[in-house]
């Protein structure tokens, strides 16, 4: 059964697992989920044939090796392939300092540190590989307005007049998660009164698969290499300072950034539209609750300066899947969401209070401290098992994984 993008008769209809939210975490779990014997439902807002998906906009998406390996696992990266572009060094520097870090796919032994596409790429790609999942109902587009959560059983009302039961629901909805909202659950967030201005930037020499990370006094700077000698530009100012920004000439904003990033890259020719996102940092206060699981952005949200955040929702899929598929008949006890729980904590905890750290240490211009962390940058590119765990981290290979991380279907 497929109600995608038609209305549906009130009725109640039992799945084992409800997702509620179709982005590119959410989807990614009903394909990660494509050869269990589950019967899966999954919510979203927009239409599947809409470019109105919020998080499927122009923004580069940086895949580290450890979310090409689990994409692998699911059969989806021949289809994500053609729209990605290998990441083969990496560059970090703090702009006005000395110290500098570098990380090498061949050092690290592996045909890339990463992969960069767009966020549009993907997810279309992830929408085509959903509409071909015969255990699989889409209800979209639609919105959850109502919850209960029962002993064996969670159900949803939806606004389309839908009554839905599941074993389980698991929340992908996002920063703003309606279903936390509507079980009135708190979470933790970080203001930092900056925002990124994200953009395609063309450069006049081939960026050969480098990316760039430049901490500046306002904050961080990324260049991502992507296709047709692109790069997808994160640049994060002070909130306010945006609108600036965003009002310049094409010629004005490339000389500017020129400015602030200098020419390691190269001289910067064009510029594709801009946007503005504010950034936050978030953590949900209970992640697993009676029936219900938060994932992704809905379970945490984080500043871009490591590029971690949609790789940390990929690992929550994949050990979710992990947990799921091993569950039986009822994939929503709490010992199967305890086990997922377990494993998952400390990976997020570290990703979490790791990048509030560098946004802290990276943010500001105090005198000492800026020398200390030029000297740090310095001190750790001599130091190779240093770089070596920090090669690790950055490509999410730094924890126990599970099948789809180790090649393994499920």
């Amino acid at each position: 059964m497929n109600k995608a993008d038609s209305p549906a008769n009130a009725t109640s209809i039992d799945f084992d697992l409800l997702i509620v939210g179709g982005g590119m975490v959410g989807a990614s779990l009903a394909v990660a989920l494509q050869n269990s014997t589950l019967r899966i439902g999954l919510v979203e807002a927009q239409s599947l044939h809409s470019n109105s998906q919020p998080s499927f906009d122009d923004r580069g998406i940086a895949l580290s090796f450890g979310s090409q390996r689990i994409f692998q696992s699911m059969g989806l990266w021949p289809e994500i392939a053609p729209y990605a572009t290998a990441i083969k060094h990496i560059h970090i520097s703090d702009r006005g300092r000395f110290g500098v870090t570098r990380l090498s796919a061949d050092k690290e032994r592996v045909p890339a540190l990463g992969q960069v596409m767009t966020a549009r790429e993907l997810g279309r790609t992830l929408n085509q590989r959903l509409q071909t999942l015969s255990r699989l109902s889409l209800f979209c587009p639609a919105k959850v307005t109502a919850l209960q959560a029962h002993t064996d059983h969670v159900e949803v009302r939806l606004d389309n007049g839908d009554s839905i039961r599941s074993r389980l629901l698991v929340a992908a909805d996002g920063r703003d998660s309606t279903i936390r909202q509507l079980l009135d659950l708190g979470a933790w967030q970080q203001e930092y009164q900056q925002t990124a201005v994200t953009a395609n930037i063309t450069t006049d020499k081939p960026h050969q698969g480098w990316a760039y990370e430049r901490f500046t006094d306002t904050g961080p700077m990324a260049l991502l290499p992507m296709s047709d000698n692109r790069s997808s530009l994160v640049w994060t100012v002070r909130s306010g300072d945006e609108q600036d920004l965003l009002a310049l000439t094409d010629k004005d904003f490339l000389d500017l950034l020129q400015q602030r990033f200098g020419y390691r890259a190269g001289r910067f020719t064009r510029v594709g539209q801009r946007h503005s996102h504010p950034l936050v940092l978030m953590q949900s206060d209970m992640p697993v609750q009676q029936r219900v699981v938060f994932i992704g952005n809905a379970a945490h949200s984080l500043h871009p300066i490591a590029g971690q955040g949609f790789n940390l929702g990929l690992r929550d899929v994949a050990v979710l899947a992990d947990c799921l598929a091993d569950a039986g008949a009822d994939c929503g006890r709490m010992d199967v969401l305890q086990r997922y729980q377990n494993w998952r904590q400390k990976d997020q905890d570290q990703v979490v209070h790791a990048t509030d750290k560098l946004v802290r240490l990276f943010s500001n211009d105090i005198g000492l401290l800026g020398q200390l962390r030029g000297a740090g940058l310095a001190l750790l590119d001599t130091l190779p098992p240093a770089k070596r765990l920090l090669a690790e981290r950055s490509m999410g290979l730094g924890d126990r994984q599970p099948r789809l991380g180790r090649g393994i279907s499920l």
